[in-house]
């Protein structure tokens, strides 16, 4: 089961911009292929900022306005939000390591090593 929770332009301020603690947001496409590789990476680090990060998903093809409104050009795309405004954004498909130090960076470690 995962962590990670999809979310839709209609959802998308009460779950994202609304919440109390960080929310990770994963822009995606069903037909793009880093998206389905970065899957298991955001998987893996729901599961281990679970409690700290809240993470998410919002597929872009169905969700244009959301996309639109934070300029989405390249997916996937990882925005970092808190307090409804993005401190950071990864763009293109990256390692669970370098996804890890990019929460470090914001949301501090959950887990001593």
């Amino acid at each position: 089961m995962s962590d990670v929770k999809e979310v839709a332009d209609s959802s998308f301020e009460q779950e994202v911009l609304r919440a109390t603690d960080p929310v990770l947001v994963d822009f995606w496409a069903p037909w793009c292929g880093p998206c389905k590789m970065m899957a298991p990476v955001i998987d893996a680090v729901a599961a281990k900022y679970g409690g700290k990060v809240k993470v998410v998903k919002l597929n872009t093809d169905e969700n244009p306005n959301t996309a639109g409104q934070y300029q989405i050009s390249g997916i996937p795309s990882l925005l970092l939000f808190k307090n409804g405004t993005v401190l950071d954004r990864v763009v293109g498909y990256v390692p669970e390591g370098n996804l890890t130090k990019f929460l470090d960076k914001h949301v501090g470690s959950k887990t001593a090593g």
